[in-house]
């Protein structure tokens, strides 16, 4: 009986953390499809989007400045990845594809690459530290397509032919949040596809995952790392997506690993649709979003709770700093409260 009234004491309390957390609405009403967020501290944080649009806060969303990169009024800039208040890293996804960067808070921008080759889409990009940098790309002549930087994304090697990863015939990534390629240890990364087939590619290693394939709407979109030195593997990485075309389904939208990919698990309760992005908090607790709306995990990606309807493509968690912020369509931003 004892047990029972510890375990109802459990739950409610867990139950009203999560009903605590909320989100605050720090701007919205435009046009522009946010996919890219890099959030620099708990005040300083860039976004980027479609229709050649960049944002940036310094004071946590109170106030923004809002810039069109001039000669790229139509270009979707689906990732962003910033260092600080003045210096940011853009990515164009479509042929040709464009890589910029500004040094000056956005004033002038210096395109550091473009590709047009015929297929060429870029899907996200992840930097291991202010030099090195990766971007990741949807396969070429069966090929993913990946470039390197060791000079804070000024210069772009392309990783020779032979030696990129091969894709199945209609497994490809989603640029849907600029995440699905992450740092996985010191100049070692990993990257997850969709499609007909859902992979994560760790090292020299494809891995099938237990998430919804077979359609070209279906797959992995995000992964989070967490290093654990308790785990075997010391690797916790959790994997979101779904089927974006049936946003509200829960279908095998989340897998789950705490020993480094060896072995592979999916949520008691997932979260409550399509996901495109996911992000560790603090070790145990994570944040994912999608347009469906956005869920809380307290337990690893266990057990997942619903704490927003609202649609949002990408949430990150500053790099310095404990603020978690969110953005999506209709240039909607937001952060979420503890």
């Amino acid at each position: 009986m004892k047990l029972k009234i510890i375990f109802s004491v459990i739950v409610i309390f867990c139950a009203s953390i999560l009903k605590a957390q909320k989100l605050e609405l720090l701007t919205s009403g435009t046009h522009i499809s946010i996919r890219g967020l890099s959030v620099v501290s708990d005040k300083v944080f860039w976004v980027s989007g479609s229709h050649g649009t960049v944002g940036k806060t310094v004071d946590g969303g109170k106030t923004w400045q809002w810039i069109i990169v001039k000669n790229f009024e139509k270009a979707d800039f689906r990732d962003i990845e910033a260092f600080d208040a003045k210096t940011a890293i853009i990515m164009a996804v479509d042929r040709p594809a464009y890589i910029l960067k500004t040094i000056d808070s956005g004033n002038t921008w210096k395109t550091v690459f473009e590709d047009s080759t015929q297929g060429m889409f870029l899907d996200a990009m992840d930097f291991w530290n202010r030099d090195s940098g990766i971007v990741l790309g949807d396969p070429i002549d069966g090929k993913f397509f990946i470039a390197r930087t060791f000079d804070a994304g000024n210069h772009w090697q392309k990783i020779p032919f032979d030696k990129l990863p091969a894709a199945d015939k209609g497994e490809a990534c989603f640029a849907s949040s600029g995440t699905n390629v992450k740092k996985l240890d010191r100049d070692e990364a990993c990257f997850v596809s969709g499609g007909l087939r859902s992979r994560i590619f760790i090292r020299d290693k494809a891995i099938d995952l237990p998430i919804v394939s077979g359609r070209e709407t279906t797959g992995a979109n995000s992964v989070a790392i967490s290093d654990n030195k308790k785990l075997k593997g010391g690797k916790h990485i959790v994997v979101v997506g779904g089927d974006f075309s049936n946003d509200t389904s829960s279908l095998q939208n989340c897998a789950i690993t705490v020993d480094g990919g060896l072995h592979w698990q999916t949520p008691i309760d997932p979260p409550q649709g399509y996901r495109s992005c996911v992000e560790f908090i603090n070790k145990n607790k994570l944040i994912c979003a999608g347009t469906s709306g956005v869920d809380i995990s307290e337990d690893g990606g266990m057990h997942w709770q619903s704490i927003s309807k609202q649609s949002f493509h990408v949430c990150r968690k500053a790099k310095k700093g404990k603020s978690v912020y969110l953005a999506g369509t209709n240039g909607r931003v937001a952060k979420l409260v503890l």
